[in-house]
């Protein structure tokens, strides 16, 4: 397209490899449209992508819950913590939606005991530090707050550290929660995922972006593909040019020397041999080291190799499929090489939805195979059968594996992992793959951070802690323990010891 002044012409699409404007946001606002589009994490947002790309058919319901699941909340650059995910899920399905984000602040007490003080580590995106300290430091003398006694930036090259000294005797959850109410310590976010599409702008849904990014990719990989393909039979047009004279060598250069002028020989070389003239012009512009044994063979294996090049991108432009593993391929790549760890935390807010309230209570089948195999289907997937009936495939797996243990859980209920090391695992029934009736399922080491080596010994399907309720375990050698539900209520991400084994 031309630009201002049509002095130019600038690309109407840039072919940015990944999802830029979910990755790094965006922030603006012209002709009375503003967009806040908050950044994202790397990797996260490409699995999201890859997630839709491999799940064509999936409908809006389904996209919203597994892209929730995947992308569960913005990343931003500064960490901090989100408070609640209503916001969030209003913003990924409407396009518009407000989320609270609070700075990460941890308690200290002296040495002697006496002094207590609150340190801010991570602030809100988008707050200055030495504004937010200004701030505190008005309200403390307009003693709008109270309780703190000394106010100290001590941030340094290893990170940030504000530290708020209270007072002898003051609650610092007290005054932490004056600090959310009347500072920056926590602030809102509007989120407006507002973009330019088809020359347009429109409000989008997360489902609707990443479908927009994923066509844009389509294309781009398309032409991308087009262009080489086109730049690859004019080499080889080129190539097979070069191959018919060298075939025909002597009377090539018996032509080229009865010619008088340049022309003359091309001319006669495209009369005598079938030649273009661009063939014509590149034999005349051969060099004559081209003319021995090895450079000949060198222009052979070039031809076999341009045209072999030829045949893979005429197969990528034939078939939808190839050409979407080249843009999960070039997402994996991308994540494999800049995707790091998530800094903003999510945390419920009093009185919020979890994500098991997005989804829909069902009983499911859970199948867990010897290797270490899981995977869940609906029970009405399987459908009632007469006399006679051949039944259906439950799971398919390896010629040495086999199911080993198979039960009947909610959505909402909690799977708990025992391991022969007796360390205890928490996985919950939706985060399990549904991947079909006949499907194999995936390794439970893909889904909780088991040790290496460490192999399943039980699993126990829990709804609710319940206080009169025990898990009763036991050893080979015949060592038993006995362990209230309550104390597995609070799950950990690398598991806990729940008996020690010799």
């Amino acid at each position: 397209a031309p630009n201002y002044d049509e002095t130019t012409t600038e690309p109407t699409v840039l072919p940015a490899p990944f999802p830029n404007l979910l990755v790094n946001g965006s922030s603006g606002i012209a002709v009375g449209m503003a967009t806040n589009v908050p950044p994202h994490n790397l990797g996260e947002v490409i699995e999201g992508v890859i997630w839709s790309i491999e799940h064509p058919e999936a409908s809006a319901a389904e996209k919203f819950l597994n892209l929730m699941r995947i992308v569960p909340g913005p990343d931003f650059p500064t960490g901090g913590i989100i408070v609640g995910r209503q916001g969030i899920a209003q913003a990924y399905k409407t396009g518009r939606g407000t989320i609270t984000i609070r700075a990460k602040t941890e308690i200290e007490t002296s040495k002697k005991g006496d002094r207590v003080a609150i340190v801010v580590n991570e602030i809100p995106y988008q707050v200055n530090k030495a504004r937010l300290i200004e701030k505190i430091a008005d309200l403390v003398r307009a003693k709008t707050i109270e309780g703190i006694s000394d106010l100290r930036d001590e941030s340094d090259r290893d990170g940030m550290r504000i530290v708020i000294e209270l007072r002898r005797g003051e609650l610092p959850d007290i005054v932490l929660n004056n600090l959310y109410k009347h500072t920056p310590l926590q602030s809102s976010f509007g989120i407006i995922l507002l973009a330019i599409v088809g020359g347009r702008p429109r409000v989008l849904s997360l489902a609707e972006a990443i479908d927009e990014f994923v066509a844009f990719r389509r294309e781009v990989v398309q032409r991308r593909t087009e262009f080489d393909l086109r730049k690859a039979e004019a080499r080889a047009h080129i190539l097979e040019g070069l191959k018919i004279a060298l075939d025909h060598l002597d009377a090539v250069i018996a032509l080229i020397r009865a010619s008088k002028s340049p022309a003359e020989a091309r001319e006669g070389l495209m009369a005598q041999f079938g030649l273009s003239q661009i063939q014509a012009q590149a034999i005349l512009d051969m060099q004559l080291q081209r003319l021995t044994g090895l450079e000949r063979q060198k222009i052979q294996d070039e031809l076999v190799e341009v045209l072999q090049t030829i045949e893979r991108l005429r197969a990528i432009l034939a078939s939808d499929a190839l050409l979407m593993e080249i843009v999960v391929s070039e997402l994996r790549a991308i994540r494999d090489r800049f995707a790091d760890e998530r800094r903003t935390e999510i945390i419920d807010a009093n009185g919020e939805f979890r994500i098991e309230d997005l989804i829909a209570e069902e009983d499911m089948a859970i199948t867990v195979t010897n290797t270490g195999y899981i995977k869940r289907t609906a029970i009405t997937a399987y459908r009632n059968q007469r006399r006679g009936g051949k039944g259906r495939i439950g799971m398919r797996f390896k010629e040495e594996d086999f199911v080993a243990q198979l039960f009947i859980a909610s959505t909402h209920d909690y799977i708990m992992i025992f391991s022969d090391r007796g360390r205890a695992y928490w996985l919950k029934v939706h985060e399990i793959p549904d991947v079909g009736p006949d499907g194999r399922g995936r390794a439970l080491p893909n889904l909780v951070s088991m040790l290496p080596d460490e192999k399943i010994a039980a699993l126990l399907a829990v709804r609710e802690w319940e206080a009169d309720k025990f898990v009763f375990m036991g050893t080979r050698k015949g060592v038993v323990k006995k362990t209230a539900l309550t104390a597995f209520s609070n799950p950990r991400a690398g598991g806990i010891i729940a008996m020690g084994v010799a």
